[in-house]
């Protein structure tokens, strides 16, 4: 039987690719189960492991790349922010500017802002900070 080293190649790719989105979301949300049980006790840590998880999972890879690319290009102030920017951290109600997410990042509901030269996603609803995208 003869194997097409392309068609390895390819499932090989795939199984890969998929691995390194599935280690950003394990890794996410680790981070945000730790972040939020300080912040938030037990349940916010449940919570913010569900969501940042699942955040980081779309952030992942070379998403994140394209998404900093785009941010880049994009060239907004930073917000400066007299606090450490971590997971959780909730920003003030004046002072911040948030920006959508376009569509194909799948990050329905969320926003992006610049604070201290990093770019942060947020909840805008809370103004807390989900994700670090550095």
């Amino acid at each position: 039987m003869r194997i097409n080293t392309a068609a390895v190649a390819t499932i090989v790719f795939f199984i890969l690719s998929g691995a390194a989105v599935a280690q950003g979301a394990v890794r996410g949300a680790d981070g945000g189960f730790r972040q939020m049980y300080q912040v938030a006790g037990p349940i916010g840590a449940i919570v913010g492991g569900a969501i940042v998880g699942g955040l980081a999972g779309r952030f992942g890879g070379d998403r994140r790349q394209r998404f900093h690319d785009y941010v880049a290009k994009q060239r907004h102030d930073s917000y400066v922010y007299d606090r450490q920017v971590d997971i959780g951290a909730v920003l003030p109600d004046q002072g911040v500017t948030f920006y959508e997410i376009p569509p194909d990042f799948d990050a329905r509901g969320y926003k992006y802002a610049i604070v201290n030269d990093r770019t942060v996603i947020v909840d805008p609803q809370s103004r807390r900070i989900v994700l670090i995208v550095d």
